[in-house]
């Protein structure tokens, strides 16, 4: 099979369980069929804000990483962030910057939301100012200055909002989310955090199933 289709893999670099995926879904990258192209889509959890996280949802994150901690080998969280910071809700910055960063360089993606996952889940850096996505830019060896006007371009707020159309338009209501466009179909793939095969199987199943 020549064909080439589309793996979606739609995240929120602030979204815990995107994080708690991680391991997952690099096995998975490297083992996918070469016809497979993967396209990153931001989801984008929570709109702009500078309001303080309420406490109904500072309870309902922490309660997310208890959860994540318990249930996936290996996930950690630095519990520090809760009281070294004022944390926000808002997760459009952070998907901006993933945005801004592929303006830079296109296939940054994973290294990007790698960046923003350590700053806020390791080092307990808000992910919501824009000095600490600077920081992540930095990290993987990005002109910051560039970043930073890109960061706030019309050109980003724009791609942001196609990415959360074609959210919306995949049917996605939870992060992280797989989608596999196959001929003319678009078909959810079961997210296991566990272990990849299980949608590697599903993936190579859609794949042949019209062969």
């Amino acid at each position: 099979m020549s064909s080439t289709s589309r793996l979606f893999y739609i995240h929120d670099p602030m979204c815990s369980w995107c994080y708690a995926f991680n391991r997952s879904w690099a096995a998975l990258r490297r083992d996918l069929p070469a016809q497979i192209e993967v396209v990153y889509v931001v989801g984008g959890l929570a709109p702009d804000t500078t309001e303080p996280m309420p406490l109904v949802v500072r309870t309902m994150v922490q309660q997310a990483w208890q959860r994540i901690e318990q249930t996936v080998p290996g996930v950690r969280f630095n519990w520090d962030f809760w009281s070294c910071t004022t944390p926000m809700r808002s997760t459009y910055p952070a998907c901006r910057a993933v945005l801004a960063a592929k303006r830079q360089r296109t296939d940054c993606d994973a290294e990007m939301i790698g960046a923003i996952q350590t700053a806020y889940y390791q080092w307990a850096m808000n992910p919501s100012l824009t000095e600490t996505l600077c920081a992540c830019a930095h990290e993987i060896g990005l002109d910051v200055e560039q970043f930073r006007i890109d960061l706030a371009s019309t050109h980003v707020e724009a791609a942001l909002q196609r990415d959360l159309q074609l959210a919306r338009e995949s049917g996605v209501h939870s992060y992280p989310s797989l989608r596999l466009e196959h001929g003319q179909t678009l078909v959810p793939i079961t997210i296991d955090y566990l272990d990849h095969r299980s949608m590697l199987d599903a993936i190579n199943a859609c794949l042949h199933a019209n062969h």
